[in-house]
């Protein structure tokens, strides 16, 4: 279901977080967990890449 669209559905979490967060439905400090996640979000990335189906051309 999410295959290749990791970039969309990760795009769509951090907007609705941060209208949540608008709304005053949620009350976080989007700097702080910037500073504290930001090394998940690298990995986030590294294994989207990895799952991501890239061109394989047969010789």
């Amino acid at each position: 279901m999410f295959k290749g669209h990791f970039a969309a559905t990760a795009l769509i979490f951090f907007g609705v977080f941060l209208l949540l967060d608008n709304l005053g439905v949620l009350q976080f400090n989007l700097m702080e967990i910037i500073k504290t996640w930001w090394p998940a979000l690298l990995i986030g990335v590294g294994v989207a890449l990895f799952f991501t189906p890239g061109d394989k051309k047969k010789d």
